[in-house]
């Protein structure tokens, strides 16, 4: 393993943009404010299912869980108002519903966009950095599969595809096109690096790139662009994919050049808990070294996994010191003391 290179205190860490959805998203981010308070989240709008799904369907809003998940990741906050966030009403006709997620919905109600609700809540929650929505539009999602069956609504995609038995070809937006928020585009033009989270690969991570503006805002940035792979392959999404299928899938979805780097896990995981993963369908990601350089693409291997009550995740912290690592190795920071940030220089290697 590398050095630590990295040795900025957390109020001159670079300005990281981490794109994605569910618990990949919030994971990073937690680790990620240990080394940085310059954070921007962006985060998909295309979940349909649980909690967010009834709010959904019941009050017209955007879906709020992985939004939520995002603000608590990045709290500073009293612990009884974490507890609140995280609590989830057992029964009557709120079971399964999350207080956070009727927070946002009742800010929501009294905000002129959700954007602006979701602001509210994170000066609440004294956050650090911002979480954004990537759009303000109501989208959903399509799945089209190999074999030409379609699908509408992110929570109908894994069964689906169980179903079929054949790979997913493409995901869109419905409405296509939906516009970017401002701010999210301003927020990668500033970056110092754009982190694409692990999560789900369609349903997560795909979604924000199909946003309009945000893959072009993405090529034009001069930020350190990374792409952290899944440990672990996904039932009803990424069955028997390897590491250069889901870079092919990104760049199908967005341009071929969209990121130079992938950050990948080299902690070996325990042989009964891989196990376990096998016979729910799902197995180590594996790492087709010379097929990811072949799409132009450098695998930077790190230790970077866990494994937590029998299911294997990334580490936040571990994570996001190897990403940090990367940004310092491949960097030179100057800091200009009267300045909020230091200026950034990319080192070609």
């Amino acid at each position: 393993m590398e050095g630590n290179y990295y040795q900025v205190p957390p109020e001159r860490g670079p300005r990281v943009v981490a794109i994605g959805g569910g618990t990949g998203l919030s994971t990073l981010l937690r680790g990620l404010k240990l080394y940085t308070k310059h954070i921007t989240a962006i985060v998909t709008m295309a979940d349909d299912g649980g909690g967010s799904g009834v709010l959904r369907h019941d009050l017209g809003m955007l879906p709020p869980g992985d939004i939520r998940n995002c603000l608590e990741a990045l709290a500073n906050c009293e612990p009884i108002m974490s507890q609140l966030m995280h609590y989830r009403f057992t029964d009557g006709t709120l079971a399964g519903q999350s207080f956070g997620n009727l927070f946002l919905a009742a800010l929501d109600g009294i905000m002129p966009s959700f954007d602006a609700a979701v602001a509210s809540l994170s000066t609440v929650l004294a956050i650090t950095g911002r979480v954004l929505p990537v759009t303000n539009e109501n989208v959903q999602l399509e799945a089209t599969f190999e074999n030409g069956v379609k699908v509408v609504g992110e929570s109908r995609i894994g069964a689906a595809k169980k179903k079929q038995q054949c790979r997913i070809s493409r995901i869109r937006l419905v409405p296509e096109h939906p516009k970017a928020l401002p701010a999210a585009l301003t927020a990668i033009s500033e970056a110092d690096m754009i982190i694409l989270a692990p999560g789900s690969l369609y349903t997560s991570i795909i979604p924000n790139l199909l946003v309009d503006g945000i893959v072009d805002a993405i090529a034009r940035s001069g930020a350190l662009k990374i792409y952290v792979c899944n440990v672990m392959t996904q039932p009803g999404e990424t069955e028997g994919y390897t590491v250069s299928d889901h870079i092919r899938a990104l760049f199908k979805h967005s341009r071929p050049d969209l990121f130079r780097i992938c950050l990948v896990n080299s902690m070996p995981i325990p042989p009964l808990v891989a196990q376990n993963y096998a016979d729910e369908g799902a197995e180590v990601m594996l790492c087709d070294q010379s097929a990811c350089e072949a799409l132009g693409v450098e695998i930077v291997s790190r230790p970077v996994s866990t494994v937590d009550s029998g299911h294997v995740r990334h580490n936040p912290g571990h994570l996001a010191r190897e990403l940090m690592n990367l940004h310092a190795k491949r960097s030179i920071r100057v800091v200009d003391p009267t300045a909020r940030h230091g200026t950034t220089n990319r080192v070609e290697d």
